[in-house]
């Protein structure tokens, strides 16, 4: 497929597969701070790789994310009925919403992630992990393990799924359906069903926790709805933002974990210097937000009107569409200089980056990532010392999706050959 038309009048045609986010990442940012950019079933956007320009669009009150208000090319029909990341675009959420609606759907959900509430998950994270690290450590010796399917992907999902009072009967079918939400490679046919899915899933939860209500979020948020006042939640807005919560707080920490475990693997002398204390597991982790960031593009944002940035000389057509990258975006040499690309635990600029959104839209989720991912890590490697890949890490194969930024395996062995035996013995 040819990923690199750029002429005029023929942009950037984006490979819906994601075969390599970071080398596509590398040649927008190549053409300029934002680029026209093709997605899937031929909608066009702006890719915005510069972290500058970032930065003052996600601050800019120009800019919005609610394509029924400010997308002329979605109001009018000109996009394809069955366009398979129609649901980025159509959900009524926080995500999606503009000045003050926005502010009403944000403090409906700001709650479930307070600072008190979020230190008081801490042993509830800490207990997850080392369930799951017990499980691990009882995989027969020799064999490589699944680190993302048994660890990475799992441990989030329970922790978000706490934090939500989603019933455990639930968790499996909501794990499969809402990853397919970030495939970017699906059919129209695909797109729709798993949609489809995803909305059954969140009635039936909604229907168990009206049932038997519980001090969780989403009874909060149902509460929220019934209330109907000036402020409540309509139905749709009560099941898309459940789809946010359960959305945001899964996949952006599933990559974050694999990304992080993956690049403490490559990169011996970084885990090094963390295990002589020169470094701290903290910085792990904001250095691999900055160099893999979780969500590689997110979609969408729209000019409310004209807007020239001086800075760039680029001028935003009122209605215009943009794709906020991430991934380009946590490498910018500009800011992070010519070993942008490289971990580097130690790195000045580590805790500068956008990973998590910036400005108005800034996700609620982010000190509860980052405190999932300092303790599911650190006790990672404590209880495995001798952990490897068990491949080379050039066989690691990305997710299909442009969206989400992660492997679709990452298998590992948990102890060197030479200890293999002694541990099992004492197991």
């Amino acid at each position: 497929m040819d990923t690199q038309r750029t002429s005029a009048g023929c942009p950037f045609l984006i490979d819906p597969a994601a075969r390599d986010v970071q080398a596509e990442a590398t040649r927008l940012r190549a053409l300029g701070p934002a680029t026209r950019v093709e997605l899937p079933s031929g909608v066009e956007a702006w890719s915005v790789t510069d972290q500058a320009l970032v930065k003052r669009l996600l601050t800019d009150d120009r800019v919005s994310k609610d394509a029924h208000q400010h997308w002329p090319a979605y109001i009018n029909g000109e996009i394809p009925q069955g366009w398979p990341l129609s649901i980025w675009v159509s959900v009524r959420n926080a995500l999606t919403a503009y000045g003050p609606e926005h502010t009403r759907l944000r403090r409906l959900i700001s709650s479930a992630f307070t600072a008190r509430r979020v230190r008081a998950l801490t042993p509830k994270i800490e207990e997850i992990t080392a369930t799951l690290i017990d499980q691990l450590e009882a995989a027969p010796d020799g064999r490589p393990v699944d680190l993302r399917a048994q660890f990475a992907w799992v441990l989030p999902l329970l922790v978000v799924n706490t934090l939500l009072g989603v019933p455990e009967e639930a968790h499996d079918g909501f794990r499969g359906a809402i990853g397919g939400l970030f495939a970017t490679d699906l059919s129209e046919e695909e797109a729709t069903a798993n949609g489809q899915t995803v909305y059954r899933l969140l009635s039936e939860l909604v229907a168990v926790k009206r049932e038997t209500p519980g001090d969780d979020v989403t009874s909060g948020l149902i509460e929220a709805h019934d209330a109907e006042t000036d402020t409540s939640l309509s139905e749709q807005e009560l099941l898309d933002s459940i789809l946010l919560l359960i959305g945001a707080g899964h996949e952006t920490t599933v990559n974050l974990l694999d990304h992080t475990i993956t690049n403490l693997l490559t990169h011996p002398d970084q885990l090094a210097l963390v295990r002589e204390g020169r470094a701290s597991w903290a910085d792990v982790v904001e250095e691999s937000l900055r160099q893999q960031a979780p969500i590689a593009n997110i979609l969408m944002r729209f000019a409310v009107e004209d807007i020239h940035d001086a800075d760039s000389g680029l001028t935003f057509r009122r209605g215009e569409a943009f794709v906020i990258n991430f991934a380009a975006a946590g490498r910018d040499p500009n800011l992070h200089g010519e070993r942008a690309d490289s971990f580097d635990v130690t790195r000045p600029t580590r805790r500068d980056h956008v990973s998590f959104g910036y400005g108005v839209h800034h996700c609620l989720g982010a000190e509860l990532a980052r405190l999932e991912g300092r303790i599911a890590v650190s006790a990672l490697f404590e209880r495995f010392p001798d952990l490897a890949l068990a491949v080379p890490v050039e066989e690691l194969r990305p997710v299909a999706s442009f969206i989400s930024n992660g492997h679709q395996v990452l298998p590992v062995r948990l102890r060197s050959d030479a200890r293999s035996g002694a541990v099992g013995a004492a197991v």
